[in-house]
């Protein structure tokens, strides 16, 4: 690979601030997230199923994998990928959307700033910001999701695919029941998207050669950024996300796959899972999200900074 070909180069920025154009944005965005979710998604089923099986079922990861395999072949990894595919695409979206509209946010707060570049706080923020929008497709994808994932651990098939899913959720409890487990999945990403975002500028930042001082005293625009130096970026974000999402996604698995009726609604979740299982329940599924976190969101911040470059040679 030459030099030129394995170099991304920093996206611009107007007047100096840390945005990008919003439908620039939201592009990027999908193509990062159909990117995080053909690599990642055979780490979320086992993780998926870890966090929702019956105690004893499984003896860890590698049984997920084997049995899972056993039962369905290879391609059992990927049961349940067409609700990510189709709703990872504008979740990303709107999440790399709603993250630039929370930078201008920040902005528009403080007009009279003198330094353009943005704090890790006011990044954090802008990142816990994206949330709100992207929660609103994220929580009936990942109902979908999370039901045809852990079908068939038992042999029994109660759901043909996506379109049979939403139809008997809607008959089940109309539009509520599609959203169960929005509070959830907003409890996981609300804090996850504040370190995710936060912690990818700032490995970035750490990564990326200092710019030259041109002979004015000005700052040259910044130099290039590798592809492993994005991708170490993306993989310590994820890292940080999963870190602190786990409880709460461990919650939101529960349930959206459980019965209606199981739980009264979040709190309720855990409070039964702990006296059920112990307070170490609500970490199933760590080992999983956390071999998934580097390599998916390596891909994932990948695919956006190499879309960004392409858009910003296009227009």
């Amino acid at each position: 690979m030459s030099d030129d070909a394995s170099e991304i180069e920093a996206v611009s920025r107007n007047a100096g601030k840390q945005t990008v154009d919003p439908v620039k944005s939201f592009l990027s965005g999908g193509f990062g997230g159909v990117s995080c979710v053909l690599v990642g998604h055979p780490f979320d089923l086992t993780k998926t199923r870890l966090q929702t099986a019956p105690p004893g079922v499984y003896t860890g990861a590698i049984d997920v994998v084997k049995k899972t395999v056993k039962a369905d072949g290879f391609r059992g990894m990927y049961r349940g990928v067409t609700p990510p595919i189709l709703g990872v695409t504008p979740i990303f979206a709107i999440s790399f959307w709603g993250y630039d509209l929370g930078k201008r946010l920040v902005y528009s707060f403080s007009p009279y700033r003198t330094e353009p570049s943005l704090s890790i706080p006011e990044l954090a923020f802008a990142g816990a910001f994206s949330a709100l929008p992207a929660t609103l497709v994220a929580a009936p994808a990942e109902r979908v999701k999370v039901l045809l994932q852990v079908q068939g651990q038992n042999g029994a098939q109660a759901y043909n695919g996506v379109f049979d899913v939403v139809t008997k959720l809607y008959a089940e409890g109309g539009i509520r029941s599609l959203f169960r487990g929005t509070v959830a999945t907003l409890a996981r990403d609300g804090p996850g998207s504040a370190a995710y975002f936060a912690t990818y500028e700032y490995l970035k930042k750490m990564l990326s050669a200092a710019p030259e001082t041109l002979p004015d005293g000005s700052k040259a625009p910044a130099p290039p950024l590798s592809v492993p130096a994005i991708m170490a970026a993306g993989g310590g974000a994820g890292i940080a996300m999963w870190s602190l999402g786990i409880p709460p996604d461990t919650i939101k698995s529960r349930l959206q796959s459980a019965p209606q009726g199981t739980y009264t609604g979040f709190m309720d979740c855990a409070r039964k899972l702990i006296a059920q299982d112990g307070v170490t329940a609500l970490w199933k599924g760590f080992g999983p999200a956390m071999a998934r976190a580097v390599p998916a969101n390596a891909a994932t911040f990948l695919g956006v900074e190499l879309s960004l470059k392409m858009m910003d040679k296009m227009w």
